[in-house]
């Protein structure tokens, strides 16, 4: 049997409205591994056959055979870890909307864990997000109807809808005691995978939000943009891959790749030949040498993590925020017949140092958590100005028409780990200039 492997990391949940992962295709030339030399267990074969035609016989209702060999399929694959499942025809199909950018449903990523559905992460710019939904939420009502109990599969189908209709969500967040309910509409999903800005004079910023297949190309252009308005050369760049989860494998690999000059990015590791491969940078340099920041948090995973865990290995970039999710494992898709495919977890991605990301994450250089920074609003009750001094002298402000400006706000209440992550850009940069010969 031919089979098709996946090679992206996404697979974390499901993209609701576009089903479980944006991934692209490499088809795989050798013939099934499977070893039909090995006993097979006819005792428990035997058990399963005499389960069969029990249900067929007594259940209350007549049950097809292909409904209850479907199900005994998808049970023996849910078994194996959550991203292992059976993949019908419907399915099989929306395997490929997510690397378009566009999709209907609520812009969020999510598992399976403790029998509810866990919110993974928010993707930018979407009803979910908009509507406060953060990674580690557990849902535990759609609607009027309990989560407990459902597949993820249904699970999804019941969060799917028409754009602008409205769904209610019940919300577990953290150590809360009592949920809360989200009133979220649906909306046809356009994603924009690269953001980018100046944050001062010099220092840019790229976001991420998802990897597509032209994430890369996207970055590399955006880069360039903020390479002109720098003058030519930046001084820095912070990465911003939080709530990112991942995507296509060749976006982590060309991201990755336009950072490093040389050395691994990323290997995996399984028990067929044609799952362990080896992804290696080129000789190019995007910032030439610029230094680096990447923001994580437990929302970036997969694609994410492979860049993250790439720059950390090769001293490229320092990595801050919090532990990534930890999802590093490869899934194939084996077709078994023209509606019906097997997604099987077949590989493990390894840091180029030989971590394993599955379950591990990445465990950032600067831990820095999730923060909010209010600046005082009213004067220190110590300080002294010459304006308190007894008969200061008073200063001659020009005439204007124009009424002042108010002041923007500072990056640290905009965003707190974005702030931190340019002042240690400044660092770096202050450092690399005092050592330069």
């Amino acid at each position: 049997m031919m089979r098709l492997q996946f090679v992206s990391p996404l697979c974390l949940g499901l993209l609701i409205g576009a089903v479980a992962c944006a991934e692209e295709p490499a088809p795989v030339v050798s013939a099934s591994s499977t070893d039909t030399s090995q006993d097979l267990p006819l005792k428990a074969l035997r058990t399963f056959a005499d389960v069969f035609g029990r249900i067929k016989e007594d259940y209350v209702e007549e049950v097809k055979d292909k409904l209850l060999i479907e199900n005994a399929i998808r049970g023996m694959l849910s078994g194996l870890d959550p991203h292992s499942s059976y993949v019908d025809g419907e399915e099989y199909r929306e395997l490929q909307v997510g690397t378009s950018g566009e999709f209907g449903g609520l812009g969020i990523e999510v598992g399976l864990e403790d029998g509810f559905v866990k919110v993974i992460a928010p993707i930018d710019d979407t009803p979910a997000q908009r509507a406060g939904l953060q990674a580690g939420d557990m849902i535990i009502r759609i609607d009027d109807k309990p989560v407990k109990g459902l597949s993820l599969n249904e699970a999804v189908q019941l969060m799917r809808g028409k754009p602008g209709t409205q769904i209610r969500l019940g919300i577990l967040r953290g150590t809360d005691d009592k949920p809360f309910e989200v009133v979220i509409e649906r909306a046809v999903i356009q994603v924009a995978s690269v953001k980018s800005r100046m944050l001062e004079p010099g220092f840019g910023y790229v976001r991420l939000t998802h990897f597509q297949a032209h994430t890369t190309d996207d970055m590399l252009k955006a880069i360039d943009q903020l390479k002109k308005a720098s003058g030519g050369r930046l001084k820095g760049l912070v990465l911003d891959l939080r709530n990112n989860p991942g995507g296509v494998l060749n976006g982590a690999i060309g991201v990755s790749d336009a950072f490093l000059t040389n050395g691994l990015i990323v290997y995996t590791e399984g028990r067929v030949k044609n799952s362990q491969m080896r992804f290696k940078a080129g000789p190019d340099d995007v910032l030439d040498g610029a230094p680096i920041v990447v923001l994580v948090n437990s929302g970036s995973a997969s694609a994410s993590e492979i860049v993250a865990g790439a720059l950390q290995d090769h001293r490229r970039a320092i990595v801050m925020g919090t532990q990534t999710f930890g999802k590093g494992s490869v899934q194939t898709i084996v077709p078994i017949d023209e509606d019906s495919a097997l997604k099987l977890t077949t590989a493990r991605y390894y840091t180029p140092s030989g971590r394993s990301i599955q379950a591990n994450g990445i465990v950032p250089d600067i831990t820095l958590e999730r923060g909010e920074f209010k600046p005082l609003t009213d004067p220190d009750p110590g300080s002294l100005k010459e304006s308190n001094l007894v008969r200061h002298l008073n200063g001659q402000a020009p005439a204007t028409d124009k009424p002042a400006e108010p002041e923007p706000l500072p990056l640290a209440v905009e965003d707190f780990q974005l702030s931190e992550a340019l002042n240690v850009l400044k660092g770096l940069n202050i450092l690399g200039a005092a050592v330069k010969p």
